[in-house]
C-alpha cells in the first residue's frame, strides 16, 4: 500500500520491507504520516537521507 504510487515500485517495496521488519510498523497512506511510526521516520541511510519511503 505504501509504495502504490511510487515511480520505482521495486526499490520502494524493498526499502519499505526493511523498515517494516526493523520497526514492526508502517505509516498509513502512500506518503507522509511518518509521525505515526517514529522508528520508521528515524531510520537513515549511510548518507543521512531518510531510508524509508
Amino acid at each position: 500500500m505504501r509504495c502504490r504510487k511510487a515511480s520505482r515500485k521495486n526499490v520502494c517495496t524493498r526499502a519499505c520491507g526493511t523498515c517494516c521488519f526493523r520497526c514492526h510498523c508502517v505509516p498509513p497512506g502512500t506518503y507522509g504520516n511518518k509521525n505515526a511510526c517514529p522508528c520508521y521516520a528515524g531510520l537513515r541511510t549511510h548518507g543521512r537521507k531518510p531510508k524509508c519511503p
